[in-house]
């Protein structure tokens, strides 16, 4: 009993410290949250902190308990060391689970307001919370004495058979950064990748890309098959995308005439339909030209993205064909003539 005695009076300031510490958390939790907006840059950094914050508790609470330990001055020198080394594991611990999730958060608040150019996929925001994860494991084992060179030395060669019997999944996550940095596709595009998939793209994970299609279905698709394949990028080099409809009119129509009635059309439905743009202006040309039963114009207007060309030709079509009927010009459909010769007698 006498032996544990020492340990008495640490042992109650640790308890006081982490006491205080917890409601001191408590309150300036709840002030701040009648402040802070849901998704501003400050309400992500307290997100972020919410966890850690309870290491922070652990650490003042130890701090004080070496700082009454050295007072009394019955406190083993081999304990104060060990009291000490625990100490610094875990503020290296808190700093490290901090400084992770400060730039995990702030790098998806980024993404998310595209700060940074773009939206940032999970695996962007993985690498930049691994970098810190390694640099705070690599501190942690100076810390605790650990020899690093002989480790680094063991992991490569352990590494190398690991490689072996994983190929597959590492060549999927080096393509996954290949993605990451080259930024073929970024989260939020709408591309087509091999002719065979099409949708916008809602991640870049550390195996594969997944695209949401149209049909509000998700295609996983693994990073090495995306980096080696084709990829038709919609929003690149910008989301704008010129749209061409094909108008057949009658040989008896004035082809001047018809020109102006698309473009002025077209020129009238940019304000009023969704997603049609007034910039560029709308043009219409005698392309391909001459069909088979019909002059063939091409009117050529540009909408905001890929998918708002679906709804504008279903406006704009029915705009036209209301519009050249009224005007009077016909719209021919192709008419075959068949001739019945009855047998001729033997």
């Amino acid at each position: 009993m006498s032996a544990m005695w020492p340990l008495f009076w640490p042992g109650v300031g640790f308890m006081a410290a982490v006491l205080v510490a917890l409601l001191l958390r408590s309150a300036l939790k709840r002030a701040l949250g009648r402040h802070v907006r849901g998704r501003d840059g400050l309400a992500a950094v307290l997100q972020a902190v919410r966890g850690p914050s309870l290491l922070w508790v652990v650490v003042l609470g130890l701090y004080v308990a070496i700082e009454v330990a050295s007072e009394t001055e019955r406190l083993g020198r081999r304990l104060s060391q060990q009291l000490a080394l625990v100490l610094e594991v875990a503020i290296i611990l808190s700093v490290t689970l901090t400084v992770a999730g400060l730039v995990g958060s702030l790098v998806r608040h980024a993404s998310e307001r595209r700060a940074l150019g773009g939206p940032i996929s999970g695996l962007g925001q993985a690498v930049a919370r691994g970098v810190v994860f390694v640099v705070g494991g690599l501190v942690l084992l100076s810390a605790l004495g650990v020899q690093i060179t002989p480790l680094l030395t063991a992991l490569g060669v352990g590494g190398l058979a690991v490689a072996l019997a994983l190929q597959d999944t590492l060549s999927n996550l080096f393509a996954g950064l290949h993605l990451l940095v080259d930024r073929p596709i970024r989260v939020g595009d709408y591309v087509k990748i091999a002719d065979t998939v099409e949708g916008h793209v809602v991640d870049v994970g550390w195996r594969s890309t997944r695209v949401r299609t149209l049909q509000n279905t998700v295609a996983v698709v693994p990073n090495k098959k995306v980096a080696e394949s084709i990829i038709t990028n919609y929003d690149l080099p910008e989301p704008r995308l010129a749209l061409l409809l094909r108008v057949g009119v009658a040989y008896a129509s004035d082809p001047d005439r018809v020109e102006r009635i698309l473009v002025d059309e077209a020129t009238r439905a940019a304000g009023e339909v969704p997603g049609l743009l007034a910039a560029p202006a709308p043009t219409a040309r005698l392309i391909p030209g001459f069909g088979e039963y019909a002059l063939d114009f091409t009117l050529a207007v540009h909408v905001a993205s890929f998918v708002d060309q679906y709804p504008v030709q279903h406006e704009l079509r029915k705009r036209l064909l209301r519009r050249l009927r009224a005007e009077g010009i016909e719209i021919p459909v192709p008419v075959r003539t068949i001739e019945h010769r009855p047998p001729r007698d033997a």
